[in-house]
């Protein structure tokens, strides 16, 4: 369903716009799901369009781990509150023990968590996206502006875009 108070992208556009925001905002909520309820949690994306990827850095311990080998399918979110920019993927994922790409992905970032790439309880989370779907609103002010002036009009304001795509 559509909200009608936005324009909807085309699909190739929505695409674009997932890609890119993801990458832009980059701290996203991942969501696992263990059974009985789904759990939430604030990550550092690494987003690699070109791979049809996103990449967390994790720690071998916690429960995410056990969560996504029982049930792979996540949920990640971003949020752009400030710019009303918001993007959610939902896709598959997979833990593995890859060094290199480790290496490749390790930022002075990770160093709040990890010494370096060589800790051996560094595990790789990858995502690979099916389903996204972008809102992407103009700032508050524009909002403002738009929502008085359809008041004044009677006429429906365009809050922004949305879209949904197959990744």
């Amino acid at each position: 369903m559509t909200d009608q108070h936005s324009d909807t992208l085309s699909s190739e556009e929505a695409i674009d716009r997932i890609w890119d925001l993801a990458d832009k905002i980059d701290i996203c909520m991942l969501t696992t799901w263990d059974g009985k309820q789904q759990r939430s949690r604030p990550m550092a994306s690494r987003v690699r369009r070109e791979e049809s990827a996103i990449y967390f850095l994790t720690d071998i311990e916690g429960h995410k781990l056990t969560e996504i080998e029982k049930f792979p399918h996540v949920s990640l979110a971003w949020a752009d509150n400030g710019g009303h920019k918001y993007v959610v993927i939902a896709g598959e994922a997979e833990v593995s023990n890859d060094r290199a790409k480790i290496e490749e992905l390790w930022t002075n970032f990770d160093k709040a968590w990890w010494d370096d790439a060589n800790d051996p309880q560094i595990r790789l989370l990858k995502v690979t996206p099916e389903d996204g779907e972008v809102w992407d609103s103009p700032n508050m002010v524009v909002t403002g502006a738009k929502m008085l002036a359809a008041a004044a009009t009677g006429s429906r304001p365009k809050l922004g875009e949305t879209g949904k795509a197959r990744l």
